[in-house]
C-alpha cells in the first residue's frame, strides 16, 4: 500500500509539472516572440531571440505530449478502471509522442523530419475526434458518468490540441518573414508579415492558457466527483 500511495503521489507531482512547464513556457514562447517581432532590435538580437523562442517552445510541446499518459494513469487511481488494450496505449503514447515531437525538432528540414511533421499533424487530427468520441461513448455507456470532472478535462485536452493545430495553421506568415529576416535581414514586409502571424496566434495561444489553467483548477476541486475515490 506504501508503494502504491508513493506511485500515486509522484504521478500527481509529475502532473503538476507538467502543468507548470506547459503553461509557463507557453507563455515564456509567447514573450520571446515580441522581441523577434520587435523592428527596432538589431538582426543578430532578433535571430538570438528566435533561437530562445524555438527552444523554449518544445517544454510545452513535451508537456502536452506527456499530459494524456499521466493523466490516464492517475485516472486509474481514483479508481477509473481502462480496458488493458487502453492502458498499454495511454502508457505507450506519451513516450512514443514525445520522441516524435522531439524528433521533428532535431531533423527540421529533413525528408525523415517532414515526413514525421506530416504524421504528427494527421495524428493530432486524429486524437481530437478520438477524445471526443471516447468521452461521448463512455459517458453514455456510464463509466465516465461518476467521474465528470475527467471527462471535461478531457474535452479541455482535445480543446488544446486543436488549439495548438490552428496556431500550426497561422502561423507561416511568421516564418516566411522570420525566413527573410534570417537570410537577407529584415524588410518593412517581412516585419509586417512576422507580427500578422503572431496577432493571427494571439487567439488560440490565450485560449491554450485558459485551458490549461481551467484544467488544473478542476484537477484539484474534482467538481462532481462521488464518492469513488
Amino acid at each position: 500500500m506504501e508503494d502504491i500511495g508513493l506511485a500515486h503521489g509522484l504521478l500527481k507531482y509529475l502532473h503538476i509539472l507538467l502543468f507548470v512547464y506547459w503553461l509557463g513556457g507557453d507563455a515564456g514562447v509567447f514573450y520571446s516572440s515580441k522581441f523577434v517581432t520587435n523592428a527596432s532590435l538589431s538582426r543578430d538580437a532578433r535571430l538570438a531571440a528566435f533561437k530562445i523562442f524555438i527552444n523554449l517552445d518544445m517544454l510545452p510541446r513535451y508537456c502536452l505530449a506527456l499530459m494524456l499518459t499521466v493523466g490516464g494513469v492517475l485516472a486509474e487511481f481514483v479508481g477509473y478502471e481502462h480496458p488493458l488494450w487502453q492502458t498499454i496505449a495511454i502508457v505507450a503514447l506519451g513516450p512514443v509522442w514525445v520522441w516524435v515531437v522531439h524528433t521533428i525538432h532535431a531533423k527540421e528540414g529533413t525528408d525523415f523530419g517532414k515526413m514525421l511533421a506530416t504524421w504528427d499533424k494527421r495524428f493530432r487530427v486524429f486524437m481530437i475526434f478520438a477524445i471526443l468520441a471516447s468521452v461521448a461513448y463512455h459517458w453514455v455507456t456510464g463509466p465516465l458518468r461518476p467521474y465528470p470532472w475527467i471527462a471535461a478535462k478531457l474535452l479541455i485536452f482535445a480543446a488544446l490540441i486543436f488549439c495548438g493545430f490552428m496556431i500550426r495553421l497561422k502561423l507561416p506568415p511568421f516564418i516566411e518573414g522570420f525566413r527573410t529576416l534570417a537570410s537577407t535581414g529584415p524588410t518593412p514586409e517581412s516585419d509586417r508579415q512576422m507580427i500578422d502571424g503572431m496577432a493571427a496566434c494571439r487567439p488560440y495561444v490565450l485560449l491554450i492558457w485558459a485551458g490549461v489553467a481551467i484544467s488544473a483548477l478542476i484537477g484539484v476541486l474534482k467538481p462532481g466527483q462521488g464518492p469513488i475515490g
